[in-house]
């Protein structure tokens, strides 16, 4: 490719578009051609408004309708941040316009779909990635150092995270109203896709054998179509012995937790998929000792904290400008990786069949399609 930076368009105004604007700008490599909407004039707005915060040297197009986007030629790569229900749709026609694809997630309402949408990507020659920041954080290369290390946590034996927000009557009254169509997997796809994610991540995308998923609290769409989770609960077995649990949740207060439980340690973060605010970034080594004198029975702790110079968010090096400075490394070097559609094909396929054994009463479902 001849230009030094891949050029990058946006489909859809979503507000998490927003903190993209910036990491864009932030990546090194990138820049920021122009923005979609279906109407120009909620195209020029967001255009206008990200630029007086965060300045990109040259202003963004704003462009009415996605497909004139598709159409531009001056566009290597394409950020989707559109719902859930018309995203593969997306994926599949920016792929097939020769247009590199990354995604929000989940990547589709079913497995079917992100096959698609990763067979229209290979079929192009374009690469694909869905959007899951912590992925490309400094921190999770520290992580798996220590994963990999072995003395401090020892053979591992569980993995427990969850993902949950706090949200108010409107949004839960609009979940409602529209997730049926636009998005179907609720909390599920929203929030669990990072736990499990991060569950596949620790265990080297190792795929369980067998999943249990119940839906804790639901919305009902009208029209008949099917319930969305707003509270999530699964539980994940693997044939190594390994087990992991997760709770996602609209109705639960903030919470981002992960703990790798190991037969002689814990690594322990508090904010795996949102950084805490700051310039650093922490985890917790944790190998506690139950000590037993007499009448006396103490827990003593011991902690040892890993911390990260990386900042949490909007600035270069954060982990969501890491992620469209590795994509567009990709783009420009001209070689498709093909982990990232593997690792989001192994995640949807997982997610799925948590769901279908929640609405199947909870019973235990095999995968045994081979990812």
């Amino acid at each position: 490719m001849s230009h030094p930076f891949c050029r990058w368009g946006i489909l859809g105004a979503a507000n998490i578009a927003r903190k993209n604007w910036q990491a864009i700008r932030d990546a090194g490599n990138a820049t920021l051609v122009a923005v979609a909407s279906r109407d120009a004039a909620r195209a020029a707005a967001f255009v206008a408004e990200c630029q007086a915060e965060v300045p990109h040297p040259q202003v963004p197009v704003a462009v009415g309708g996605y497909e004139a986007l598709l159409a531009r030629p001056d566009i290597d790569a394409v950020y989707i941040p559109l719902p859930t229900g018309v995203r593969a749709e997306w994926a599949i026609r920016a792929a097939e316009a020769g247009k590199h694809v990354l995604a929000e997630k989940p990547a589709g309402s079913m497995a079917a779909e992100v096959e698609r949408i990763v067979a229209a990507c290979a079929r192009n020659r374009v690469q694909y990635m869905d959007g899951v920041m912590f992925m490309h954080s400094r921190r999770l290369e520290r992580m798996r150092a220590v994963l990999d290390e072995g003395k401090r946590l020892g053979a591992l034996r569980h993995i427990a995270s969850q993902f949950s927000f706090a949200e108010d009557a409107e949004f839960l009254a609009t979940v409602a109203r529209s997730h049926g169509t636009l998005e179907p997997l609720g909390c599920l796809g929203d929030l669990g896709w990072y736990c499990l994610r991060f569950t596949l991540w620790a265990l080297r995308y190792e795929v369980p054998v067998t999943v249990i998923g119940r839906i804790c609290a639901e919305a009902q769409p009208p029209g008949g179509a099917p319930a969305v989770p707003l509270a999530f609960q699964g539980n994940l077995f693997f044939s190594n012995g390994v087990s992991a649990s997760f709770y996602c949740s609209f109705t639960a207060q903030n919470a981002q937790w992960a703990t790798i439980s190991g037969e002689c340690g814990l690594l322990e973060i508090r904010d795996f998929v949102l950084p805490f605010a700051g310039s650093a970034l922490r985890f917790d080594v944790d190998r506690s000792e139950f000590a037993v004198k007499g009448c006396r029975f103490d827990m003593h702790e011991h902690r040892e904290t890993e911390n990260v110079a990386e900042p949490a968010n909007n600035a270069v090096g954060s982990q969501e400008s890491s992620l469209f400075r590795v994509f567009s490394e990709r783009v420009l070097s001209g070689q498709i990786d093909p982990h990232w559609p593997e690792i989001t094909l192994k995640t949807q396929r997982v997610l799925d069949a948590c769901l279908r054994s929640a609405r199947q009463g909870s019973i235990p479902v095999s995968i045994t399609t081979p990812i």
